[in-house]
């Protein structure tokens, strides 16, 4: 059973950025790591993707200028970089993970953290 455990969340003024990070428990068993963002009230949106064995991405249009999605295959970490971040991107960000190759299908995804929050104020 993969775990995957999210970090970095935070508060953080209008502009600033972080960096979130997922830990992977077993990276060679999925094919896909996305981040996911869900805002209380609202569908659970994925954000990012990565296709681990050859890194191939995807950011969905609205942050993809400004949102990064990253590994450390090493490390059994995935990374999402924020800059720029803006009031809507306020949010529970959360790490997923699939079996699936099909990195874009946000429905594929079956293996997921618990979620770190993510609050910008203007």
């Amino acid at each position: 059973q993969v775990q995957l455990m999210e970090s970095g969340g935070g508060a953080v003024q209008a502009g600033g950025s972080l960096r979130l990070s997922c830990a992977v428990s077993e990276y060679t068993s999925v094919n896909c790591l996305g981040w996911f963002r869900e805002v209380q009230g609202k569908e659970r949106e994925g954000v990012a993707t990565i296709y681990i064995r050859l890194g191939g991405t995807y950011v969905v249009d609205s942050v993809k200028d400004r949102f990064t999605i990253s590994q450390d295959r090493d490390k059994k970490m995935v990374y999402l970089q924020m800059n720029s971040l803006k009031p809507e991107d306020t949010a529970m960000y959360y790490c997923a993970a699939t079996v699936s190759t099909y990195c874009a299908r946000w429905s594929v995804y079956d293996h997921w953290g618990q979620g770190t929050q993510v609050t910008v104020s203007s």
